[in-house]
């Protein structure tokens, strides 16, 4: 596993430690922090620093894009850095994730709970800042309708 270093700005620490502002701090922590990541990771995938002239070069910064990412601590968001002949591969999220996994398995264990679409809206709205919609809840529910099934119709012993 790659080690990175990672610079921390006081006004981030600041916001970290103050009473009211403790979330948007830990959020600003966060999405400082993985941004800093994504930069190692392009440095890393073309071999070379940003400017820099070498032979191992595999391929040009292209600017960046930005990404939401809904977390538990409120939505980040990720200037993804571009590469001119490819895209950039990295392990903080998939392709088209646009939610953190470990909220996805929240609101699906509510679900599974019996908490209600609408309530689960509120609940989601109050601990992200964002809402996920009824048809988003639903979706992701789709995916536990076969493991439901399995379990119902397994054989009971006596």
């Amino acid at each position: 596993m790659a080690q990175y270093n990672i610079t921390i700005d006081s006004e981030i620490l600041h916001h970290l430690f103050l009473k009211g502002a403790k979330d948007e701090g830990m959020a600003k922590l966060l999405e400082s922090i993985l941004n800093q990541i994504l930069q190692a990771q392009a440095t890393e995938q073309i071999k070379a620093e940003p400017y820099e002239r070498t032979e191992e070069r595999q391929d040009y910064r292209n600017g960046y894009y930005q990404r939401n990412l809904v977390t538990r601590v409120g939505t980040l968001t990720l200037r993804v850095p571009r590469l001119r002949n490819g895209k950039l591969t990295t392990e903080i999220f998939s392709r088209y994730q646009r939610s953190e996994q470990a909220l996805l398995l929240a609101l699906m264990e509510m679900v599974v709970n019996g908490v209600s679409t609408r309530k689960i809206e509120e609940i989601t709205y109050e601990l992200c800042g964002t809402e996920f919609s009824k048809s988003t809840i639903s979706e992701l529910c789709k995916n536990l309708d076969p493991i439901v099934t399995a379990w119902n119709s397994r054989p009971l012993r006596e």
